[in-house]
């Protein structure tokens, strides 16, 4: 089942393979939604600081132990601008009384993500480039921080490809990026976390004062509402950090609640696809329990842990069946 950027989106069940070909046709009410049988693709989605890396780390994990080859994809690379003109830009936007965000389309090369998801479904080929955060990733790739580094070819024969970024399941009226998906997974703390987990990044990668972080967060509530939280109504499964202790006033705190003062809240969306034993489950992760039939809720300390549980025989289905494609 998946749904639009509204949410709205049914979709039946009905599969159809393509003669001749490696895409997986589905057939739904409002078209057609392609996923690639020989060359899979996995996206992590997830505002800034939501914790989209401790997934995608999850990921790396089970790859390494299973000998699988990942191309790798930042989203942040298909930001359109790099950091002082979009600095500049954004200025110039607000004094037009428009909005120009990392979240919204003006911002970022959407159409361009989606061709290089196609050209992975089809070929396993494509493109990448780097964002320059911050200076250890500055010296990695002899670029200075804020810029965008030239693209270049992903890595060729890989298994599968990673995405880990904001708009792994965008659907506008001009793209769909999750059409091209065959694993999609949402991070997503509750909303007054998120902000204080962005606005203690922003003071401790960027030096910007906790004023300058609110205006940030604030200029992109538009684009946020209406380009992030839509993909999540659209993903296989949600991680949705929960904290414990008083988050009320996330902009007059410094301090982060620990994986010790949170929950993680894991809803699975998508229970054709990702076939949980919950009993299991709950027997492996100590302190779990299940608030709904289609959601556990675990202790923040063992969300990675759920992760490679659960996601682990998903990924070896998706390289099951890629290997038994490449021998018709």
């Amino acid at each position: 089942m998946a749904y639009n950027a509204r949410g709205h989106r049914i979709v039946q069940s009905i599969h159809r393979n393509c003669h001749n070909s490696n895409i997986l046709i589905k057939l739904t009410k409002n078209g057609l939604i392609t996923m690639s049988e020989k060359h899979p693709i996995i996206a992590v989605t997830g505002s800034s600081g939501a914790g989209t890396s401790i997934a995608k780390s999850a990921f790396m994990y089970i790859f390494r132990k299973h000998s699988i080859k990942p191309a790798i994809i930042e989203g942040d690379c298909f930001h359109r601008y790099n950091r002082d003109e979009m600095d500049k830009l954004s200025i110039e936007a607000e004094r037009q009384g428009k909005n120009l965000t990392h979240f919204g389309p003006e911002g970022n090369l959407f159409k361009e993500l989606e061709n290089v998801f196609r050209e992975y479904g089809l070929n396993g080929t494509g493109k990448k480039r780097f964002y320059i955060h911050d200076e250890s990733e500055a010296s990695e790739h002899d670029s200075a921080p804020g810029t965008l580094t030239e693209w270049e070819p992903l890595e060729e024969n890989t298994d599968l490809l990673l995405y880990e970024g904001l708009h792994g399941g965008l659907i506008t009226e001009e793209i769909d990026i999750a059409k091209h998906v065959d694993l999609l997974i949402g991070v997503t703390p509750i909303i007054n976390l998120e902000w204080m987990q962005k606005i203690h990044r922003d003071r401790a990668i960027r030096g910007y004062t906790t004023e300058n972080a609110t205006k940030l967060i604030l200029s992109r509530m538009h684009d946020y509402v209406h380009y992030i939280t839509p993909q999540f109504s659209l993903t296989d499964i949600n991680f949705q950090r929960v904290p414990t202790i008083d988050t009320s006033n996330p902009f007059a705190t410094h301090y982060i609640p620990t994986n010790d003062e949170s929950f993680s809240v894991l809803h699975i969306r998508n229970l054709d696809k990702i076939q949980v034993d919950f009993r299991h489950l709950l027997e492996m992760l100590e302190g779990s329990i299940m608030s709904s039939p289609d959601t556990i809720v675990v202790p923040a300390g063992k969300k990675v842990f759920a992760m490679q549980l659960i996601l682990t025989p998903v990924i070896q289905k998706l390289i099951d069946k890629k290997n038994e494609k490449l021998k018709t």
